[in-house]
């Protein structure tokens, strides 16, 4: 079976309460994705990286077919995608598809997150699947890779062929997704039309804290839906959702492609649809930094800054845990083995570069942004700081999360105040990588407490080294618990809490 086969990507996980919108800059830029990137070198730039698009890409030429690079195009998590950058991306896309079809088209594949939300469109990623459908008819086949936290609506279940997402949180899973796509295209093409979906809706929506595949509840479920659809020749998929876009269809789902997708689905959705399983709760800042400091492992505890996530809409920023570390005298207990980051300053950043390593200068670092609850997060923090190391900001992904993705984050430093190193960039991005303390000379495995600006995906490449994690809540604009957000969009019939 030989097809052309044009291939795409647009990653946008949009969090409607958060402080900063994806502009047009932000998907050249890129940070924790590949810089927008069109044509050949699509092809050439994200081959071999753990992104849906290069599994898919290495499937289709494992199976011959003929690849028709467009446009990729990726954001960090924000607030809404701005409508000149959707617009500005979805031109980009359909030129590239009206010129295929000119030449001969056979298939489309997305790389689409399932998540985003732009100034002017609820369902973007339903709105981008419907204009293409319009471009290529009711039967040439249209397929997409989504993330576990797509929030999945019956637009986007009934322009596409077929859907499939990741099954992991950590998403170390993202290429084997893209290859299960290249399975579903080939699958839809020997079938000759579109097999029977079957899907259903949760009625409440899932914490992040809850959704980890390392652990109880998640962990099962997604046994489950391996053993399903082994036993019943479907395609299942179920989609924690992202619990932080305010509209209508946000929320998690299970759908399934195949002869016995509704008994298959029915069966995983009685499973997961129980609520009180998914609750989740953390501590203060202040409270998981006594419980970190009480560790006598000498390996290092891991507490995360769920609240701040820049891979859930937080712009990596604030200080609160920041705070609570010289509050606790983490740095005197353990000198120059406490380091937190990544911490988003390009000021501070560009001050530490240009004053070179061995300086000791006074700076404000971090920001207050408002929060979910109306208030403000913490001060920013002022004092004498040590440079400790400085970066260009240019790394290259080492652990199982995006391996071999290259960033740029613009220029870097750590710094140390009272024993904490702190890790700052100029760009933002979850530490989801060892190799992002690495580029300034922090070497994750010696520290005694490392505090990451991530809410899961840390756990892919901390996980192995930590004596134990701490998820803590400090103040930030992305809430650890869903039901404190101001929700005006939301179905009626969807609770915001377990």
């Amino acid at each position: 079976m030989s097809l052309r086969v044009l291939v795409a990507g647009f990653q946008h996980e949009t969090n409607t309460f958060a402080p900063s919108l994806a502009d047009w800059a932000a998907f050249t830029r890129g940070d924790a994705f590949p810089a927008l990137v069109r044509g050949a070198a699509l092809q050439t730039q994200l081959s071999g990286v753990n992104l849906p698009i290069g599994g898919f890409m290495a499937a289709a030429q494992a199976q011959g077919w003929t690849l028709l690079p467009s446009v990729w195009a990726g954001a960090s998590p924000s607030s809404y995608v701005s409508e000149d950058a959707f617009e500005r991306i979805c031109a980009v896309l359909l030129e590239d598809l009206d010129a295929a079809l000119q030449t001969g088209l056979d298939a489309v594949y997305l790389d689409l997150h399932g998540a985003a939300v732009a100034q002017h469109v609820d369902d973007a990623e339903g709105e981008l699947l419907r204009r293409v459908r319009q471009r290529v008819g009711p039967h040439r086949p249209v397929v997409a890779s989504l993330d576990l936290h797509a929030n999945v609506t019956p637009l986007m279940l009934s322009e596409a062929d077929a859907l499939v997402a990741y099954r992991r949180y950590p998403h170390v899973d993202m290429a084997d997704t893209g290859a299960r796509a290249a399975q579903l295209l080939a699958r839809r093409v020997q079938h000759g039309s579109r097999e029977a979906l079957h899907t259903r809706r949760l009625p409440f929506l899932i914490p992040l804290g809850s959704q980890s595949t390392d652990r109880e509840p998640a962990h099962g479920h997604y046994q489950a839906l391996a053993e399903l659809e082994r036993a019943s020749g479907t395609v299942l998929s179920f989609c924690m959702g992202f619990p932080a876009a305010d509209f209508a269809d946000c929320g998690p789902v299970v759908w399934g492609h195949g002869a016995q997708a509704r008994e298959a689905v029915e069966a995983l959705y009685q499973r997961v649809s129980t609520p009180a399983p998914w609750r989740f709760s953390c501590p203060d800042a202040d409270t998981a930094v006594r419980d970190a400091l009480s560790s006598t492992d000498s390996r290092p505890v891991v507490i995360a800054d769920t609240q701040d996530n820049p891979g859930a809409g937080g712009d990596s920023n604030t200080t609160g845990l920041l705070h609570a570390l010289l509050r606790q005298g983490a740095g005197h207990a353990w000198p120059g083995q406490v380091a937190l980051g990544l911490l988003a300053d390009p000021q501070a950043a560009a001050l530490a570069c240009a004053a070179g390593v061995g300086a000791r200068l006074p700076l404000q670092l971090g920001r207050s942004v408002p929060t979910f609850g109306g208030a403000w997060s913490d001060p920013p923090l002022e004092g004498e700081f040590s440079v400790r190391g400085v970066s260009d900001g240019r790394c290259t992904l080492s652990g199982p999360m995006m391996h071999g993705a290259r960033l740029n984050l613009g220029p870097c430093a750590a710094l140390e105040i009272q024993g904490v190193l702190i890790a700052v960039s100029s760009g933002k991005v979850q530490m989801l990588d060892r190799a992002l303390f690495r580029m300034l000379g922090i070497q994750p495995e010696a520290m005694r407490l490392l505090v990451v600006k991530s809410s899961n995906h840390f756990r892919a490449d901390f996980g192995p080294i930590a004596s134990h994690i701490i998820v803590a809540r400090a103040a930030g604009p992305m809430a650890a618990d869903p039901a404190a957000l101001p929700w005006r969009k939301l179905a009626s019939a969807t609770r915001t809490a377990p």
